[in-house]
């Protein structure tokens, strides 16, 4: 008989004391349920990732620990971003023999029934499940715009990314091994993920209203997120960059042979409009330009200094232990 699975569900947590006593117990039994099924090991855990919290999240979690079995958690020793926080849970499961793991917010949005799909479909010959929204009713119409826009600008641009997926994903021991071997400093997981490969499905999910606390992803985060997964996956910018300083060269030759006729035929007339709005345009394409390609030279400096990408400074199931990872 084959032996079940052992699951790390791994659920990234920053300044969520007021929705985790919520929730937890939501995963618990879920656990317990998918074991109780036959669907995985009942030595399978609940992997909280303390990403820096400046709340009682990280007391939230020790407690959790002592409680039962199933929780255990880590802490970051400092606040690192979410991707960062879900690469070092994933990671710790793949150090901790784990067979498969799901991760997901702790907020309370993500429908964890999907799970028994997910963990059906990986013992069916799924390496990795990704969990798809199938609609965004409770999102506001600029978020679903900007959302849905962000996904289709992702894939135009040349990233391989699942059209409405998030970070609520199963992956496979087998991925996690492959996965270990990249190492961006830059990371962006829902880009990142389907570059490795293996087989792959999806389970579609409705998002639901987070139970308590307050979004940690407003706006500007959403932004950067996004173009960090643009420069990060894609080179596209860069050529595009290319494209359009050749365009307005063109446009410039012409503009110029265009005034230099006008010239030779004395009907110029001197204006400051015109000379004021291509200084503008010119002006303003440079700049941009200058951003973006200073935004790419940016992340080469970064990945050139090769810095841990997370950094575990305590663990529920051990002392004090300073571990350096990434």
């Amino acid at each position: 008989m084959t032996a079940k699975p052992i699951l790390w569900i791994v659920i990234p947590c920053y300044n969520e004391q007021e929705v985790l006593p919520i929730t937890a117990p939501q995963f618990l039994q879920k656990v317990q349920d998918l074991a109780a099924a036959g669907l995985v090991s009942g030595k399978s855990r609940i992997c909280f990732v303390n990403d820096g919290s400046r709340d009682a999240t990280w007391q939230l979690i020790c407690q959790f620990a002592r409680q039962d079995e199933h929780y255990i958690g880590i802490s970051q020793s400092r606040n690192r971003g979410h991707q960062a926080a879900v690469l070092a849970g994933l990671m710790e499961a793949r150090d901790n023999g784990a067979d498969v793991t799901i991760s997901i917010d702790c907020d309370g949005q993500d429908d964890i029934n999907a799970m028994d799909e997910m963990v059906r479909k990986y013992l069916a010959g799924a390496e990795v499940v990704y969990g798809v929204r199938s609609r965004r009713d409770t999102d506001t119409f600029f978020k679903r715009f900007t959302a849905e826009g962000f996904y289709h600008l992702m894939n135009l641009l040349g990233a391989d990314i699942v059209f409405n997926h998030a970070d609520y994903r199963l992956i496979s021991s087998r991925v996690l091994d492959s996965f270990a071997s990249y190492h961006e400093v830059n990371i962006f997981l829902r880009g990142m993920v389907p570059l490795v490969g293996f087989a792959s499905d999806t389970v579609s999910y409705e998002r639901h209203e987070r139970l308590a606390g307050e979004s940690h992803y407003p706006l500007s985060k959403m932004l950067a997120l996004a173009f960090d997964g643009i420069t990060s996956l894609s080179n596209k910018p860069i050529r595009l960059i290319t494209g359009i300083g050749m365009l307005f060269s063109i446009l410039s030759f012409i503009g110029v042979v265009w005034a230099v006729i006008g010239a030779l035929m004395g009907s110029t007339v001197a204006g400051w409009a015109s000379t004021v709005c291509i200084v503008c345009l010119m002006g303003g394409i440079q700049l941009v330009c200058l951003g973006v390609i200073g935004e790419y030279i940016g992340k080469i400096y970064m990945e050139t200094k090769a810095r841990p990408r997370y950094i575990i400074s305590e663990r529920t199931w051990a002392p004090y232990e300073r571990k350096y990872h990434g």
